[in-house]
């Protein structure tokens, strides 16, 4: 389940995130392809939102899509994002928002693996990561 909405003033945002991650999270921004730290992350864990912490993607649903962002084919709940049609730049894409603060994560196509067959090409700077911890026990 989605955690409760959180909404704060443009200088608030301003004051939290890094000149990077407001222009992307906040303006609609994107970062350059191949730029982003989270695009060559191969541990296991969480993405969350950058903004405020919402869980939104498994490491087990990411994939290399060869575009330079990182790129999943689900999220770990529906109620976790919000979708809005954006035809800015004269393309018709879907935007990808996080459905607790209303940041800016980039898009989904659908050009991706299955079993989807969706591509949710987020900005690195959108996403925060958490390791998955090792709990010492061996695998069966």
């Amino acid at each position: 389940m989605a955690q409760n909405k959180i909404e704060k003033s443009e200088e608030d945002w301003k004051s939290v995130l890094t000149p990077e991650q407001y222009h992307v999270l906040r303006q609609k921004g994107t970062e350059r392809p191949f730029s982003g730290n989270l695009y060559y992350n191969k541990e296991k864990g969480i993405y969350t939102c950058a903004a405020c912490g919402q869980e939104l993607f498994s490491s087990d649903t990411k994939f290399e899509s060869g575009t330079g962002w990182p790129s999943f084919y689900d999220v770990i709940s529906s109620d976790r994002v919000r979708l809005h049609e954006d035809n800015s730049y004269f393309m018709k894409r879907i935007e990808v928002v996080c459905s607790r603060c209303g940041s800016h994560l980039g898009h989904v196509f659908e050009d991706g693996p299955e079993p989807t067959g969706q591509r949710y090409c987020i900005n690195s700077v959108s996403l925060g990561f958490t390791k998955e911890e090792d709990t010492g026990k061996e695998k069966e």
